[in-house]
């Protein structure tokens, strides 16, 4: 039957009293019904009930605002001493009636005592759990020895009531605990490990680094060994790994055979997921392709070539290329397709590993580099803030004949003031990233626009980016690029600075030079900022030079994925 309009508010009532509540005062009543009957099978008086109505007032506060941090504590030790109260009348009332002697009576009320205790558990208070275990076992004690029965003893010597008050107290006490633990262990199950689970992948992933060859997780390194496996095998001229980048386009890890056949040109691999090519062919249908053209771009093909593209896949998901090519025809049958095929496939699990790992440390990087532009902001830039208030103010209270002192705080001024735009080009210099969409030249574009904008530099930028390289590739050119502007524009006392950026996968160039005061010699040892973008450098395979610039100046130039020649002819 539909509802008629006078359940409909009880109804919606209901629904907005939370489950939880509901369940304790079910709880409640339950409890509150059994010991009635308990109270009165033991004393046969009705008027023994009145503890019964006194624990139902005592429990308005846990039912109404179980949550409120002073009348639900308040409510819940009324009802814990009430019980100890009672246990001691009961107790006595049933002795008077013969029905239980010895102070067993008081086993009538006491299963109640579990109700507050457990509620305080419940809400995560077990502080006020073991409290109300105490106040009750006190309560108890100084009832018993307070009433005095019929033969001039007291109630607390007899054993009858002893056992019954240790026994609920003690059974209080285990489900206590027990509802305790049985809370933990469904936190653990509800609430995700972020940091066990962490533990755990990181762990694994250890391991497996340890069985790579080489025991490295660098991608460029997997892939460089990778070409090495199959080289004997497939026997190519020319070769590269290939793997994503987003935006729909490829980055080569690795590669062999191109500058012997072409010295003129950079090499460049078709990396474009939506070219007619049989790279895109193989990403898409993750099967071998074979092919009759030549898959490099910068590649003059003259004659017959053979090139077979081979998938890498862990799992379901293609994780990279091979890139196999030789000139003539048939150079790839079937079989020796099998083959190489055989022989690529368990690095595709390698190279997934290196892959993930890599963008897991650039986020962990990238995360604290934030963590630290925080820092300093919420920190030592809001303290120099206010230094340098506290400076204007001194300044603006100085009598006029002080010129001295004005004279040096106006240059503590000029300093502070310095002193804050370099740490705030510093914090943009932390928080400065390689924007997935931007690009690596759109990042180093911006940030010598506003470094050379603060230094009153007149900045020149040259850009070229026909593709994307390694996000890690791509990060530490960043980090190189900004040392090198940072330097012109703390210590080469330059009026102009020239920035270049040219990208085509897998060649990258960044060239920053300036027409200032130039450095005495071009060794990175004993200069840590010099030293930093050696390293850098180092860690992507790149080549780092610094020389004079002619007529004055200093350039530094940083190169990756082309040979001696084309780096020589890059940076003249």
């Amino acid at each position: 039957m539909p509802s008629t309009t006078a359940e409909r508010p009880k109804r919606r009532l209901l629904r907005r009293v939370p489950a939880s509540q509901l369940i304790a005062v079910a709880v409640r009543g339950t409890m509150l019904l059994l010991v009635g009957v308990l109270i009165m099978a033991a004393t046969k008086n009705w008027a023994e009930l009145r503890w019964v109505a006194l624990l139902a007032l005592a429990g308005l506060p846990g039912v109404l605002t179980p949550r409120h941090n002073v009348l639900a504590p308040l409510g819940r030790f009324a009802e814990t001493v009430l019980v100890g109260l009672g246990a001691s009348a009961v107790a006595l009332a049933a002795d008077q009636m013969y029905s239980l002697s010895d102070g067993a009576g008081a086993s009538a009320i006491l299963p109640y005592l579990a109700v507050p205790i457990t509620a305080a558990m419940l809400n995560h208070r077990p502080l006020e759990s073991a409290g109300l275990l105490s106040a009750a076992a006190l309560t108890l004690a100084v009832a018993g020895w307070l009433t005095v029965l019929p033969d001039g003893t007291r109630q607390l010597s007899h054993f009858g009531y002893l056992a019954a008050c240790a026994q609920w107290l003690i059974l209080a006490a285990v489900g206590t605990i027990t509802t305790g633990a049985m809370q933990r262990a469904a936190l653990i199950r509800r609430t995700p490990q972020p940091y066990a689970e962490a533990t755990r992948l990181l762990t694994q992933l250890r391991q497996v680094a340890r069985q790579l060859p080489g025991a490295t997780l660098d991608p460029g390194s997997i892939a460089e060994h990778l070409l090495e496996e199959l080289r004997p095998i497939g026997r190519p001229q020319r070769a590269a790994v290939l793997a994503a980048s987003g935006a729909g386009r490829l980055v080569v890890l690795a590669q062999f055979g191109v500058e012997a056949d072409d010295t003129s040109t950079r090499a460049a691999w078709e990396t474009s997921l939506d070219a007619d090519s049989a790279i895109a062919d193989a990403w898409a249908s993750q099967q071998p392709q074979l092919s009759g053209r030549s898959q490099l771009r910068s590649f003059d093909q003259t004659g017959p070539v053979s090139a077979v593209v081979v998938p890498l896949i862990a799992g379901v998901r293609t994780v990279g290329l091979v890139a196999l090519e030789r000139d003539g025809t048939n150079g790839y049958p079937p079989a020796l397709t099998g083959r190489i095929v055989s022989a690529a496939t368990p690095a595709a699990l390698r190279l997934e590993a290196a892959l993930l790992f890599e963008e897991v440390r650039s986020i962990a990087t990238n995360e604290e580099r934030q963590r630290l532009a925080r820092e300093i902001h919420d920190g030592v830039a809001q303290e120099l803030v206010m230094i340098g208030y506290g400076v204007d103010n001194a300044q603006a209270t100085l009598p006029e004949e002080a010129k001295d002192t004005a004279e040096e705080l106006r240059v503590l001024r000029a300093e502070i003031t310095r002193v804050i735009t370099e740490l705030r080009l510093s914090l943009f210099e932390l928080r400065s990233e390689v924007d997935r969409h931007g690009g690596l030249t759109a990042a180093i574009a911006e940030f010598a626009r506003i470094s050379g904008n603060q230094a009153g530099l007149k900045v020149n930028l040259s850009l070229d980016e026909a593709g994307r390289l390694p996000a890690s590739i791509e990060s530490e050119l960043l980090r190189i690029a900004q040392e090198a502007i940072t330097n012109a524009r703390k210590h080469a006392n330059a009026a102009n600075l020239w920035v270049t950026c040219t990208v085509d996968p897998p060649y990258g160039l960044i060239e920053v030079s300036d027409d200032g005061r130039g450095i005495p010699d071009e060794r990175t040892d004993g200069r840590y900022g010099l030293a930093i973008m050696a390293e850098r450098a180092e860690r992507i395979r790149g080549r780092l030079e610094i020389r004079p610039r002619d007529p004055v100046g200093t350039t530094v130039a940083v190169v990756v994925g082309g040979s001696s020649r084309q780096e020589g002819r890059a940076t003249r």
